[in-house]
């Protein structure tokens, strides 16, 4: 069996291709990076290290790769794959669209089998949003045709992949959790299932526990520990305010959670602790920076923070935490992150009222936009003095 994979970088080796691999596929990898793609095709094979005490480490061997930039090529290699699979940035979707539409096209003219492409991005509806960009490339009648021959089903999927500092440019160091989650109601009858992948028929309450979990936990941390200074998540969880805002913060997405999903609360308490001891592993060094990076995208009306705090307001709730992590993203400056430079530009031309509308969509007149503007001006202050 045959795996096109998008995006060879860490999260792509560390996590879905080590998953593809050890499930049985021959993984392709599918990159713009000309020297990653050389060495997966000159070596074949890389090492996945886990981050536990006893680094216990993995060979994904048959591995290779291809250019991104070679359509023709691109387009072959989904025409002969048996799955496809992305972890490219739900940004990046649209530029990968162009050969999976043409791979497709290539299917249906040969008589070739059904096929499953899966979008792995930290994304609600990631795959939806890859069919439409795909779908976009098709003609009417051969999209009636896709329809019938290739799914695009949704999944969650999570594990900590922080920035690598190996010798070994190939060697992805990743956290032992991992989740993968995949909707089979919109997969094609008769489908092959995956080991290691979690197929579920509705996936809504497990892609927002994780996004309302673990990503607005993991980017709470981030913003909090960059407004005291610190470099790491880790060394930020260590400080117990700093861990005990981010907890609040979760067990307010938790409270949404519950009431939007009939979440069990002993179940949703222990799913925190875990996520918790996950942010604390010792043996995962996590740059703030990384984690804290693209905030534009994170203050987005779908993502970690608008989202779950919109939803908890239309529930009857405060998300006073939510909007203090919001007002902390605000504040969160890095000169290599074109988002953060961005939102300071914005900040300076427009000021902060209409600089967190543009951002969160979230007007003047809306209660959690005050909070926001409360929290922000409290932060300005205890860094200033």
């Amino acid at each position: 069996m045959k795996a096109l994979h998008f995006g060879a970088g860490n999260i792509g080796r560390g996590f879905i291709g080590l998953l593809l691999s050890q499930a049985g596929y021959e993984v392709i990898f599918s990159d713009v990076n000309d020297v990653l793609v050389e060495q997966l095709q000159e070596r074949k094979s890389y090492t996945v290290r886990l981050a536990n005490e006893a680094q216990e480490t993995y060979t994904v061997a048959g591995v290779t790769a291809i250019n991104g930039k070679n359509l023709e090529a691109v387009a072959e290699a989904v025409a002969e794959a048996d799955l496809v699979t992305t972890a490219v940035g739900v940004n990046i979707l649209k530029h990968i669209a162009g050969g999976i539409a043409k791979g497709i096209e290539l299917r249906i003219a040969r008589g070739a089998k059904p096929l499953h492409i899966i979008a792995c991005e930290n994304a609600i509806g990631g795959s939806t949003q890859l069919k439409e960009h795909v779908y976009a490339l098709l003609s009417e009648e051969l999209r009636t045709k896709a329809d019938a021959a290739v799914a695009f089903p949704d999944a969650a999927v999570d594990r900590i992949v922080p920035i690598q500092h190996n010798e070994d440019p190939l060697e992805v160091t990743v956290e032992p959790f991992y989740e993968w989650v995949v909707d089979e109601s919109q997969m094609l009858e008769g489908f092959t299932r995956i080991a290691g992948v979690h197929y579920v028929k509705t996936l809504e309450p497990y892609i927002e526990r994780k996004l309302f979990t673990v990503n607005t936990g993991h980017c709470s941390a981030a913003y909090l520990g960059y407004l005291q200074g610190y470099a790491t998540i880790q060394e930020a969880m260590a400080l117990p305010q700093i861990a005990s805002l981010v907890k609040h913060v979760m067990h307010e997405t938790g409270s949404i959670l519950i009431k939007k999903h009939d979440f069990e609360l002993a179940q949703h308490e222990i799913y925190i602790d875990k996520i918790l001891q996950r942010f604390t592993n010792p043996y995962l060094i996590d740059d703030v920076a990384r984690v804290g990076r693209s905030p534009i995208r994170k203050l987005s009306v779908n993502d970690r923070l608008v989202r779950p705090a919109l939803q908890g307001y239309d529930l009857g709730m405060t998300p006073t935490y939510l909007a203090m992590v919001m007002a902390a993203a605000f504040l969160f400056q890095d000169a290599a992150d074109p988002e953060a430079v961005q939102i300071q530009a914005d900040l300076q031309e427009l000021g902060l009222a209409q600089t967190i509308t543009k951002y969160t969509t979230i007007g003047e007149e809306h209660p959690i936009h005050q909070l926001i503007l409360t929290h922000y001006e409290q932060f300005k202050q205890t860094v200033s003095s």
